[in-house]
């Protein structure tokens, strides 16, 4: 069975409103339908697809440590566009080519501290 695509990912926040609204503001993904699960969270939606799981928790920690992961990223078009959106929100970021590729990552983390980049065409880059 090969993959065909990305599903989402799932993030646990003690912060769920300040992260609702972060995505909805910087990579303008909004709430949507959520199973009716017995703990807190949200959906968050790029279009019609459900790409970010937010799980509200007592503590971020999971296993005994701190829940992380590396990062997760997206492709997109408009890299001058994104990087006023980030600016204007005076998110830090850097532009990091991806060596042998014609890529450019726009490299930035969410309030909870999870590592996002965001892969452009290197011809937005010059």
């Amino acid at each position: 069975m090969p993959l065909t695509a990305f599903d989402h990912v799932n993030l646990r926040t003690t912060r769920l409103p300040e992260m609702i609204a972060w995505y909805g503001a910087v990579l303008d993904m909004h709430p949507g339908k959520r199973p009716d699960f017995s703990f807190d969270g949200a959906w968050l939606y790029l279009g019609d697809r459900a790409l970010i799981h937010l799980v509200a928790v007592a503590e971020a920690r999971c296993f005994g440590r701190a829940a992380t992961m590396e990062h997760f990223a997206f492709r997109a078009t408009g890299m001058a566009g994104f990087r006023e959106t980030l600016e204007s929100h005076k998110i830090p970021y850097s532009i990091d080519p991806v060596p042998g590729f014609p890529i450019v990552q726009v490299n930035f983390h969410d309030p909870d501290g999870n590592h996002i980049h965001v892969d452009f065409d290197a011809a937005e880059n010059a």
